[in-house]
């Protein structure tokens, strides 16, 4: 009996070492997308009022979370009863992530009118101010389930290979740190200027260091997000560009003579730049 047991502690140990490894590797392959889930949910969690910063950034994970609850069971029962959708998803994935960089490089050099900028609407009730949150947080739910696909799925990519239970515990480890991790980061991030005031408002004008170190904290909010969205953008090329080189052989030879790296750099920006200018052209079309 006691035989028995050691066995299954020793089968479930073994079971744990190689979902540890396996969710490390899973997120090695999606820190690209965590990156711009990071940078987006920055930007979308700034420009309320202090007060109302972590309210809404607590709002906006509770949705995260009911998100990774639908799309973990629907991602689970594809690996296990239709394996092959889940590189055709993935590839759908890749495009979504090179429209997006794409989109985002137009409109860095002003080719490309996005109506995603955030209206200011001088609300002067309570009411009025509490309708525009509850519609900013709709749509970073949104946006955030968008995201939570393409990071589900890339991770479940890495271990296609691998028996269900580590599946299922690699995946559900990247999900759950894709939602602690970066509302995480974005907390601290919203409250950096918050926390800048303050030091200013502490060293008045007896502590000029410490004042310059709150001043700088102020200002540094959407200097990192601009990075952010930079390294993000960057990413989401090489992201999707990989997603195509690994998985359709005609590519993976004609880029051959580049370094890998430059290959799916140059795929995801052409792959993007063709997205964005097919949705211009349906649109277009349709208008007509």
């Amino acid at each position: 009996m006691s035989v028995g047991f050691f066995a299954v502690f020793d089968d479930i140990a073994t079971l744990l070492d190689d979902a540890a490894a396996m969710s490390k590797v899973a997120t090695q392959k999606t820190v690209g997308i965590l990156g711009d889930d990071l940078a987006v949910n920055a930007q979308k969690a700034s420009g309320f009022a202090s007060s109302r910063e972590l309210p809404v950034l607590w709002a906006i994970t509770k949705g995260s979370f009911k998100n990774k609850l639908i799309i973990l069971p629907l991602a689970f029962i594809l690996s296990a009863f239709a394996p092959w959708s889940i590189i055709p998803i993935l590839m759908f994935g890749g495009v979504y992530l090179a429209y997006e960089g794409g989109e985002k490089v137009l409109e860095y050099f002003g080719f490309h009118n996005a109506d995603k900028h955030d209206k200011r609407t001088t609300a002067k009730t309570e009411a009025e101010i509490l309708l525009i949150e509850k519609s900013k947080i709709k749509s970073a739910i949104r946006t955030d389930f968008i995201l939570s696909i393409e990071i589900v799925i890339m991770a479940l990519g890495t271990v296609l290979d691998q028996s269900l239970p580590i599946q299922i515990i690699a995946v559900t480890f990247v999900a759950f740190l894709a939602t602690v991790g970066v509302y995480g980061i974005v907390a601290l991030l919203v409250r950096m200027d918050d926390f800048g005031l303050h030091l200013i408002d502490i060293a008045k004008d007896t502590k000029p260091l410490l004042k310059k170190v709150g001043e700088t904290f102020v200002v540094a909010l959407p200097k990192i997000i601009r990075i952010l969205t930079f390294f993000g953008t960057l990413a989401m090329f090489l992201v999707a560009g990989g997603i195509f080189m690994h998985n359709v052989v005609f590519i993976h030879h004609t880029l051959a003579f580049m370094p890998s790296i430059s290959g799916e750099l140059l795929f995801g920006f052409i792959l993007g730049m063709i997205s964005v200018g097919l949705k211009k052209l349906i649109e277009k079309n349709l208008s007509i």
